[in-house]
């Protein structure tokens, strides 16, 4: 048991220093996996989330946040409709709590609503 924990301690340490730079990055868990595939994809905004942003100040970059380090709601997402699947993100942007409503379709991806 102390030799397994070794050498996972050893892998993790190992890969993390081999992936920072290159671009590749460990996924194993769903929220990981997901917002990995949502950053893959050509983006596009809804009319309404574009007036959001103008209002709020807000612009692709803050998007782009939500897709790199937000926390998507399985609970209130609908993983399984077709042909676009809908996730619900939640990250902070501005110091203030904020939820995006995301549209995935197979090559695409739309941002539909920003909530804060």
């Amino acid at each position: 048991m102390a030799g397994l924990s070794v050498g996972l301690i050893f892998l993790a340490i190992f890969f993390k220093n081999k992936t920072e730079g290159t671009g590749t990055e460990f996924c194993y868990f769903p929220n990981c996996r997901v917002l990995k595939e949502l950053r893959t994809k050509h983006i596009s905004y809804s009319h309404a989330l574009a007036e959001t942003m103008a209002a709020k100040q807000l612009d692709s970059s803050d998007i782009a946040y939500f897709l790199r380090e937000g926390d998507i709601d399985f609970k209130h997402s609908e993983t399984h409709t077709t042909p676009c699947k809908t996730y619900r993100i939640a990250a902070t942007i501005k110091e203030r709590e904020a939820m995006l409503l995301v549209s995935s379709c197979d090559s695409t991806l739309i941002a539909e609503q920003l909530e804060l």
